[in-house]
């Protein structure tokens, strides 16, 4: 009989709760972590470049094409990483025209970016420049991948646009011939044209599927970028060497922020759909407008208010509608198949 007895000595193993099986642990869908990782590393961080771009500006009247230039520098070294693993610098031959296209487009995005900060708000610039890349990625993905969506999502789109119009339409409506205001609307439309390049950017990343696909294309940004702001700055603009501490701590601060941005939205864009990441990367413009009232002392107009908050609804229902996850047994069946 004694030796029937349980050893009362040794600790008894945890026990799991019947509710709670081991094989039934959640884990976060790919969906889900392509969209926290484009709003905590691609919006958050990116509602910050506005700032320090224009602070820079006004500290030092540094041109946009030289700020782009300094974060073309922050991605050249990513070829040290391409070297020590053996990959081309340039990516495979049969995929090297759109891995160019990409850096392209990139550069076409942020250079229309910088530009057109200078000149408007800098969170009405990021507004336009995420609102219509937002609309353009929905119709791309649509004609393109037939890549269909819910109605929530949806409706957290028409939410975005409609909290763009709210934000960028009174602005635009009391426009009027002059030449700051002929400046204004060509910010406007740099903008524009920038969330045009970054939906087309998505698009074409999301073509490509090849080995160390994303340091491949981070760095022929950086080789692109130099290869056609270097010429651009001497014959456009005034090139400008800061002299204080706060014009170089503003260009090491856009440099990194926007190469965290640049990881973060291409890896979300492999895992959601690029109208969805699009839309979570609104979060900037939220950013943007804090920091524009906050620290430039700019003018935030109570329609900039209300489309901020119509953004932040849009985004919370969007992330919602997709917050789902997967069963442990359902993550080791997908990795034996």
């Amino acid at each position: 009989m004694a030796g029937n007895l349980p050893d009362i000595t040794q600790p008894s193993p945890a026990s799991t709760p019947p509710n709670l099986p081991s094989n039934q642990r959640c884990w976060p869908s790919d969906a889900t972590k392509g969209l926290l990782v484009a709003l905590l590393g691609g919006g958050l961080p990116a509602g910050f470049i506005g700032l320090f771009s224009r602070v820079a500006y006004q500290a030092s009247r540094l041109p946009s094409l030289e700020l782009l230039i300094s974060q073309c520098l922050f991605h050249l070294p990513i070829a040290l990483l391409l070297k020590l693993r053996g990959d081309p610098l340039l990516g495979p031959p049969d995929v090297r025209g759109w891995a160019f296209l990409h850096a392209l487009l990139n550069v076409l995005s942020i250079g229309c970016a910088y530009t057109a900060v200078q000149v408007v708000p800098a969170g009405n610039a990021a507004t336009v420049r995420k609102g219509s890349s937002t609309v353009y990625s929905a119709l791309l993905t649509l004609c393109l991948e037939s890549q269909g969506l819910s109605g929530y999502d949806w409706c957290g789109l028409l939410g975005s646009t409609l909290g763009l119009i709210i934000i960028v339409g009174p602005g635009l409506g009391t426009l009027q011939e002059g030449t700051t205001d002929l400046y204004t609307a060509l910010g406007y439309v740099l903008a524009f044209l920038g969330g045009l390049a970054l939906s087309l950017r998505l698009q074409v990343y999301r073509s490509l599927n090849f080995p160390s696909c994303l340091p491949t294309v981070a760095f022929l940004f950086g080789l692109v970028g130099l290869l056609g702001s270097v010429p651009g700055l001497f014959l456009l603009q005034t090139p400008v060497l800061p002299n204080d501490p706060l014009s170089w701590s503003c260009v090491g601060a856009v440099g990194i922020l926007a190469l965290v941005s640049f990881v973060c939205v291409s890896y979300a864009v492999t895992k959601a759909h690029p109208a969805l990441v699009c839309a979570v990367l609104h979060s900037e413009v939220v950013v943007a407008l804090m920091l524009q009232y906050y620290v430039l002392y700019e003018t935030v107009a109570p329609s900039d208010i209300m489309g901020a908050g119509v953004m932040l609804g849009s985004i919370a229902i969007i992330t919602a509608q997709n917050l789902s996850c997967k069963r442990e047994g359902q993550v080791e069946e997908c990795h034996q198949t």
